[in-house]
C-alpha cells in the first residue's frame, strides 16, 4: 500500500521550525504513544539540532500498557528524556512542567549570578499533524489557548501562548516529511488518523490493520468484532466477517466494505478496540545522526 503526502504548507512548515529554534529553549518533541517509530519525523533531529529535547509521548491512555512500559525501559538505555501523557485528560503534564524546569535550572542560575533578569522559558511543540499538540498546549496553559481539532492540519500558523511568569510556548503546524521510506510508517500514520482518509484506500488500509490486530492482539478482535476464529483469515476475509456481524449490508447481501471500514478505523483511534500498540522497542532503528536529548540547556 503506497501512501504518499507532502502538501505545500509543510514547508512552510520547516521553515517556520528553523526560524523560531534560536528563540527557544527547550523543543518537546510529542509523538503518538501507539506509533513512537512511525510518528517520529526523521526531519525534526537535524532541524533542532543540539536544542534540548522532552520526547513526550501522547495518547498514553489508548496506547498498550505494557508496551508502553517496554518503550519506556528502551528510551532510558538510550538516554532519552521522556514522559507519556493524556493530553485531554491532563496525566503528566505536571511532570512535564517539572522536567523543562529542571533541564533550564542550571541556565537560570548561571543567568541570575550575572545579574540576568528572570523570564520565561520559552518552549516549542513539535510533532507531526493529529498528534495532539493543541491539546496538549491547552491542558498546559490550563486553558483553552490553541485551536483543536480531530482532523489532521488544524493549527496552521505559529501561535506564542504565555502559560504562566514561568513558561512560554510556542505552538507549530504539524509537519509531516516529503517520503516514507518505510512503507509501515505511511500505513501506521493513517491508521492513526496522521493522514486524511480521503486520499487513502480505507478499505486495503482496515485489510492490513486486521491483519495485524488478529496476531498481536486476538482476543480483542474476537470480543469486539463476535469473530470466532481468526486461523488462517486473511484482513480482506477478518473485515468481511466483521461487516456480516455488524449488519453493514447492502443490496443484494453484499457487506460495504467502506462502511465498515470507517467503523474500524474510529474505533480503533477511539479506544473502543483496547489499548492498542502498532510498534514495539524492537522496530526501531535509529535514524542515523540521532542524538540522545537528555541534556541540559547551554
Amino acid at each position: 500500500m503506497n501512501i504518499q503526502w507532502f502538501p505545500g504548507h509543510m514547508a512552510k512548515t520547516r521553515r517556520i521550525l528553523a526560524e523560531n529554534l534560536k528563540m527557544v529553549d527547550v523543543v518537546i518533541e510529542l509523538l503518538d504513544a501507539r506509533i513512537p517509530v512511525s510518528s517520529k519525523n526523521p526531519e525534526i533531529d537535524s532541524i533542532v539540532r543540539n536544542k534540548p529535547k522532552i520526547v513526550v509521548l501522547n495518547k498514553a491512555d489508548l496506547a498498550d500498557e505494557k508496551v508502553s512500559n517496554e518503550w519506556s525501559r528502551w528510551y532510558n538505555s538510550q538516554g532519552y528524556a521522556t514522559i507519556f501523557i493524556d493530553s485531554l485528560k491532563g496525566t503528566g503534564i505536571k511532570q512535564l512542567k517539572d522536567k523543562m524546569r529542571d533541564i533550564m535550572k542550571d541556565k537560570f542560575e548561571r543567568d541570575k549570578q550575572k545579574g540576568r533578569i528572570f523570564r520565561p522559558i520559552r518552549t516549542m511543540i513539535v510533532g507531526i499533524p493529529n498528534v495532539g499538540k493543541s491539546s496538549l498546549i491547552n491542558k498546559i496553559a490550563g486553558k483553552k489557548s490553541a485551536v483543536t481539532g480531530d482532523k489532521p492540519g488544524v493549527t496552521r500558523n505559529k501561535q506564542w501562548i504565555n502559560v504562566n511568569s514561568e513558561i512560554q510556548l510556542l505552538d507549530t503546524p504539524g509537519i509531516l516529511w516529503p517520503k516514507f521510506e518505510d512503507e509501515t510508517v505511511g500505513i501506521n500514520l493513517a491508521i492513526t488518523g496522521a493522514i486524511k482518509d480521503d486520499i487513502i484506500d480505507t478499505v486495503e488500509l482496515t485489510s492490513i490493520l486486521l491483519e495485524r490486530l488478529s496476531q498481536a492482539y486476538p482476543e480483542k478482535i474476537k470480543e469486539r468484532y463476535k469473530i470466532e476464529s481468526l486461523q488462517d483469515k486473511k484482513g480482506y476475509e477478518l473485515l468481511e466477517e466483521a461487516g456480516k456481524r455488524r449488519g453493514c449490508i447492502i443490496s443484494g447481501g453484499e457487506v460495504d466494505f467502506t462502511r465498515i471500514s470507517a467503523i474500524i478505523l474510529d474505533e480503533l483511534r477511539g479506544g473502543k478496540i483496547g489499548r492498542i500498540t502498532l510498534e514495539r522497542p524492537g522496530d526501531v532503528v535509529l535514524a542515523k545522526g540521532d542524538e540522545k536529548h537528555d541534556h541540559k540547556a547551554d
